[in-house]
């Protein structure tokens, strides 16, 4: 009998290691956010007298340290109409070399004469209006040096050409940031490309160049100049709204 119990208390502590080294080998770590990246599209400026719709592509290609390259893309639909309301889609990257379609997550509509941002989730159905107080016209930065001898951006023109039946105006930026302002090790230069419509007073294609992001190629394509549908600016059937305005904002 004391042989029978000693053999039983081996075994069980056999078993016991057993367990010990499965639950070791085991990965342990806690969560992860995530990395999450958001390119911005042709900006909009709410000017009023000069409607029109379109799509907003946007292919985005990242050159890797093995020497392959990654491309995603998006099409998203924007439009302006005469009174200066922006309509337009945040949608997610697909793979360049697919024909899947970008999945919609939310809808932006841009009021002026309210001052309102109304931002609606697809997902949840769902709609938060924040103060909008946009703009209507821009002015680039001075060339020259900034951020206490930092940075220098240097600016020149393309000339002109046509895009979409539009004249437009082509200039190009170059920015040079000195090593160990940004983290890194040697000096830095970003360029973009715009091809501005004087006529519709929005860029039409933007390039954008930067070591750090790879190379972001933005289109307004499918373009048309006419009044853009009413309903396109009214907040989706069914979505619930949430103002998160002060109320003396919310009263103007």
């Amino acid at each position: 009998m004391k042989l029978r119990a000693l053999l039983m208390l081996v075994a069980s502590a056999l078993f016991a290691c057993t367990l010990t080294a499965q639950e070791s080998s085991e990965p342990s770590r806690g969560p992860d956010g995530g990395t999450r990246f958001h390119v911005a599209g042709i900006e909009v400026l709410p000017a009023t007298g000069k409607p029109f719709s379109g799509r907003d592509t946007i292919e985005w290609t990242h050159n890797l340290e093995d020497g392959s390259v990654v491309t995603t893309h998006l099409s998203a639909v924007v439009a302006r109409d005469s009174q200066g309301r922006i309509y337009r889609e945040r949608r997610t990257f697909v793979p360049g070399n697919s024909n899947q379609e970008s999945k919609l997550m939310d809808i932006i509509l841009y009021d002026p004469t309210a001052h309102t941002r109304t931002t609606c989730t697809v997902a949840v159905r769902h709609c938060n209006i924040t103060g909008y107080y946009a703009p209507a016209s821009f002015a680039p930065a001075p060339v020259g040096s900034r951020d206490n001898g930092t940075r220098f951006l240097t600016r020149e023109s393309l000339g002109t050409s046509v895009l979409n039946d539009l004249n437009v105006v082509g200039t190009r930026e170059t920015l040079s940031i000195n090593a160990g302002v940004v983290g890194n090790s040697r000096p830095l230069v970003t360029t973009r490309e715009f091809w501005y419509s004087p006529d519709l007073e929005i860029n039409l294609s933007v390039t954008r160049k930067d070591p750090r992001e790879g190379t972001q190629v933005i289109q307004l394509v499918d373009l048309s100049r006419s009044e853009p549908d009413s309903a396109l600016f009214q907040v989706p059937a069914d979505f619930a709204v949430q103002d998160h305005r002060a109320p003396a904002e919310a009263g103007n």
